[in-house]
């Protein structure tokens, strides 16, 4: 007996996939710059487009293709190489509804093993891939220490023209926006971390970062794992408060410290302005030093 219904199944879920994907595609425009790489943008809002920070390799010179073909003029608003959010400006005219996806806990939210769709734009239209959720995680702090609110990990690799593009969930809405993580399998910058950022980047062009002043390195010690000081600014606050080269920093506040990204997770923008203790060994001996945070200038 032939089953006759696998057919129709699957020629409904190819369908469904095509919707979705002209669906993401009518918020999504190619972005170029002067490096003549193209790479996607997510339309965030009317004149505000969204892009991987990380793609964006000059901040002039830039153009937008739009989904109904116009070529469009673009200027930097703002980057926060944090969450790997870059805001453009464009005449890009209404921006179509899309319903954007619950945040984790909801009803309906997403979870692993859901099905997405990315879709970018290339130099020849819609760039579409769709896999499952490969881990989905709460709050986490990105490389260079920027806060996004979920971890979101898909089991595919990402096209790079589609670097900037949209992430849609199992259901339809806009999940965030698709960067390539390590091995180039995709992840998804959160619609709710995007939001936040955007709002911030459209009101001062950037994102407040905490500055010490000091170069570090991973370590091992006798006394454990820890972070030696390779390079000091004198006139930063580490500086200022008397850390010196090869000072070994084992703590902060009273918590250990083993790695540099924790230390980059610790100067976020409510960092500043704050005094912390520095544990660490100098000459095999522990010292205890009091910094206040500044912030980090445009230029450092």
């Amino acid at each position: 007996m032939n089953d006759t219904s696998a057919p129709d199944l699957f020629a409904a879920f190819s369908d469904r996939l095509a919707a979705l994907t002209a669906l993401a595609a009518a918020r999504t425009a190619t972005v170029h710059g002067r490096d003549g790489r193209a790479r996607s943008g997510l339309l965030w809002a009317e004149g505000l487009v969204v892009t991987a920070e990380e793609a964006l390799e000059r901040d002039d010179e830039l153009a937008l293709t739009l989904p109904d073909g116009r070529r469009v003029a673009a200027t930097l608003a703002g980057r926060d190489p944090g969450t790997d959010v870059a805001l453009l400006r464009a005449a890009t005219g209404p921006v179509p509804p899309v319903d954007l996806a619950p945040p984790a806990g909801a009803a309906g939210s997403l979870a692993a093993g859901h099905l997405v769709l990315t879709v970018g734009r290339g130099e020849h239209g819609p760039l579409a891939a769709f896999g499952m959720v490969a881990q989905l995680a709460g709050p986490w702090r990105s490389l260079r220490g920027g806060r996004l609110e979920r971890r979101i990990q898909l089991g595919f690799r990402l096209d790079p023209a589609a670097e900037g593009g949209a992430v849609l969930d199992h259901a339809g809405r806009l999940l965030g926006m698709a960067v390539p993580g390590p091995r180039r399998r995709a992840l998804a910058i959160p619609a709710e971390t995007i939001g936040r950022v955007v709002e911030t980047l459209k009101a001062t062009g950037r994102i407040a970062r905490g500055y010490l002043g000091l170069a570090l390195q991973p370590v091992r010690t006798e006394h454990g794992r820890g972070l030696i000081t390779v390079g000091v600014d004198p006139l930063s606050p580490a500086g200022q408060a008397g850390v010196l080269l090869g000072d070994v920093l084992v703590g902060w506040d009273g918590t250990p410290l083993t790695s540099v990204r924790e230390m980059l997770a610790r100067l976020d923008p409510d960092s500043i302005g704050r005094e912390v203790t520095l544990d660490l060994i100098r000459a095999g001996l522990p010292r205890r030093l009091p910094v206040v945070i500044r912030e980090r200038a445009v230029a450092e």
